[in-house]
């Protein structure tokens, strides 16, 4: 059975600019700005939620459907994905377009200016659940057009797909009412604890009110760990001890592909929230958010290992 994914698919442009962007920005003079850095360092990652979802299930060995629009750019992310057994048949290309991409400029105090053009992404309503073909039983709405997120989530709906929603950067596109009906047809919502205080300040609800409002919410805490509501249960889930932390970026989308899987494979809420934090302490310790490698044999093992018992 498969697991479908809704959301972006990505290029990451990253550059590294050595000195710090508040020496060459002149506070009195911000309504003229007109300022060039020199970046030495630059490199081209592969991203998008979707992506980073997929690249991430596929390893564990579920077996994603990334419902998702690209551009006319597309052709290198496309030739990856057949490479790594990721099907790329509900992937929509539109040639009028570019793929959408992130253009980051990072200073050496880790300040960050970035530009973010959504080109393909915009047709992401193009794209009906109904055509991501039979065997699904799981989907995830993540990151994506505005108009594709909404139809996307009404689709599993109504054909009974359970639904994992992942709001994250694509929170603030969205009304209060809209963000409730999305957590009314969710299964498990899944925040960050900073897009948690956004969505309790959308919707006016607290968030200790937030949390029953769907069968399972999740909210991950960075380095403290993360906390599972499931059902009137609270699962604290102790953050796993990074090899060594060199990058953030797609954290988040690792912990999700665990989420996934543990659901696929019917396992309780602390084994899952272990086994999600398991796979974003193996992200972090990777520059880009599609990096890192693994088996599912090396996380049964470290899981083992962590936490005295074999999760599947």
């Amino acid at each position: 059975m498969s697991t479908l994914i809704c959301g972006s698919v990505a290029y990451d442009t990253i550059m590294v600019f050595p000195g710090e962007f508040k020496d060459h920005i002149l506070p009195d003079q911000v309504h003229i700005l007109n300022v060039a850095f020199l970046v030495p360092e630059m490199r081209r990652e592969f991203g998008g939620t979707a992506g980073n979802i997929a690249y991430n299930l596929n390893q564990l060995g579920g077996k994603p459907v990334v419902m998702a629009t690209v551009g006319q750019d597309s052709g290198m992310y496309l030739d990856r994905f057949e490479k790594l057994g990721i099907p790329i048949d509900r992937i929509r290309r539109v040639p009028s377009a570019y793929t959408a991409q992130a253009f980051i400029t990072t200073d050496r105090a880790d300040n960050q200016i970035t530009a973010f053009h959504p080109g393909a992404m915009n047709h992401a309503h193009e794209n009906r659940v109904a055509d991501a073909g039979a065997g699904i039983e799981l989907g995830i709405i993540s990151p994506d057009g505005r108009e594709g997120m909404l139809q996307h989530a009404r689709q599993m709906d109504e054909a009974g797909i359970p639904l994992v929603f992942d709001p994250g950067q694509g929170l603030p596109m969205f009304t209060g009412d809209e963000l409730l009906a999305f957590i009314e047809l969710a299964e498990v919502v899944a925040v960050n604890d900073y897009e948690a205080q956004m969505l309790s300040e959308r919707t006016g609800k607290p968030i200790d009110e937030l949390v029953k409002l769907a069968p399972v919410f999740v909210i991950t805490r960075g380095g403290k760990g993360s906390v599972i509501h499931a059902r009137g249960e609270t699962h604290e889930i102790p953050c796993v001890a990074a090899e060594r932390v060199v990058d953030p970026t797609g954290c988040g989308d690792a912990y999700r592909a665990g989420l996934l899987f543990g659901m696929q494979k019917k396992l309780d809420w602390p084994t899952i929230g272990r086994l999600a934090a398991i796979l974003g302490a193996r992200k972090i310790a990777h520059r880009g958010a599609q990096n890192h490698h693994f088996t599912a044999a090396d996380i049964r093992s470290q899981f083992a290992a962590e936490f005295g018992q074999m999760p599947w």
